[in-house]
């Protein structure tokens, strides 16, 4: 009789048939959990086309233009809709009296806080109405805060480098992935090359999604696997980039890990390797924040910004929370001039910020449709 064929493993002996099995079996393994993040990544991404479409009905049935037909001006009144109504909806008898007593001053600083404006730059609002009783509140807080969004803004840096690295943080769930996603596309359409380094290793998912959003907008993705060292991904993106000539790398990076201090010191990391091997870069820190968490993420900019260097913020969801007052905290007590505002889930939503037409948005009236 035919003698089975033995092998050694470091478990001991085992027959030869055996062993092929086994490692099929691991190989289909392998190749289902593949399949399954894949599969949640791309789900991810096309939920935010599902999610538009829901929007764009609302909007319509709202009276608002074909969605295709939107102005800026019109996506952002709509975007702000939520904290107009709040906000405007019961102070509109106040705010345009000329002479305010204690308990309208009591109403209005209400509005504020409920906003989100925070306790500092409320008060500072509150301050200007009552040193200016000649114009009206709704002017004098227009005008305000027209003021203290300007006064954060600043140019980016590096607009002329090539390869222009911008890095991207934020704690997990704000919308990082997501938001590099739009700015490819956007770059892409505007004849740039783009490339997306994965570094956020520590959870599949995210390297899944962001190779989804280089499918689909046309950029080149830099990745190792799961688990692998940030700071040696990022190193094969920047040499790649330099090596093609890529217009613009935009690294994501991880947003929590098992504390802040170990998830400050990786982004720090990630930092230095990025300088190292192109002097001057990241030419950008962009920080991406949740409108709908508040003052909660006012906090998280503040543990960013005790690390980190950052340039500009990214305010995702903002259509979604009646408190948007938060992007007047943030360049208030900040000073950190915010780049764009997510007002919706289709590509075209990441809107960049402009200040004279947030205001004009914020205050407009039900039936403005055009920036004042």
């Amino acid at each position: 009789m035919t003698q089975p064929w033995i092998i050694a493993t470091p478990w001991g002996t085992v027959r030869l048939e055996v062993a092929i099995a086994a490692a099929a079996a691991l190989l289909l393994i392998a190749l289902l959990a593949w399949w399954w993040r894949r599969r949640t990544a791309r789900r991810l991404v096309d939920a935010d086309g599902r999610e538009a479409a829901a929007r764009d009905r609302a909007a319509v049935a709202r009276g608002a233009a074909t969605p295709a037909r939107l102005s800026s001006f019109e996506r952002i009144r709509l975007g702000l809709g939520k904290t107009r109504e709040g906000f405007l909806g019961r102070l509109a008898p106040v705010l345009g009296r000329r002479h305010l007593d204690q308990d309208a001053l009591q109403d209005i600083e209400a509005a504020l806080l409920g906003a989100d404006v925070g306790a500092g730059m409320t008060t500072r609002l509150i301050a200007r109405i009552e040193h200016d009783p000649e114009s009206s509140p709704r002017d004098v807080l227009a005008r305000e805060i027209k003021t203290i969004l300007t006064s954060a803004n600043r140019e980016p840096n590096g607009l002329t480098a090539k390869p222009r690295v911008i890095m991207v943080v934020g704690v997990n769930g704000v919308g990082k992935t997501t938001t590099i996603g739009k700015l490819a596309a956007r770059y892409v359409a505007a004849g740039k090359s783009v490339m997306l380094v994965a570094a956020d290793t520590f959870r599949a998912a995210a390297i899944e999604q962001l190779g989804v959003w280089a499918e689909r907008t046309g950029a080149t993705l830099v990745r190792q696997q799961h688990g692998a060292d940030p700071g040696a991904v990022v190193y094969d993106g920047i040499r790649a980039a330099i090596a093609r000539g890529t217009d613009v790398v935009f690294v994501d990076t991880a947003g929590r890990l098992h504390t802040k201090s170990n998830l400050m010191d990786e982004l720090r990391k990630v930092r230095r390797v990025i300088g190292r091997e192109l002097p001057g870069a990241p030419h950008e820190t962009l920080l991406v924040l949740d409108a709908v968490t508040g003052q909660n993420g006012l906090a998280q900019a503040r543990a960013f910004l005790q690390s980190l260097e950052v340039d500009g913020i990214v305010l995702t969801k903002l259509d979604g929370t009646a408190k948007g007052g938060i992007v007047i905290a943030i360049a208030g007590e900040l000073a950190i001039p915010i780049r764009y505002v997510g007002v919706g889930e289709r590509v075209d939503d990441l809107r960049d910020f402009d200040p004279d037409e947030f205001v004009s948005a914020l205050f407009a009236s039900p039936g403005d449709t055009q920036n004042p």
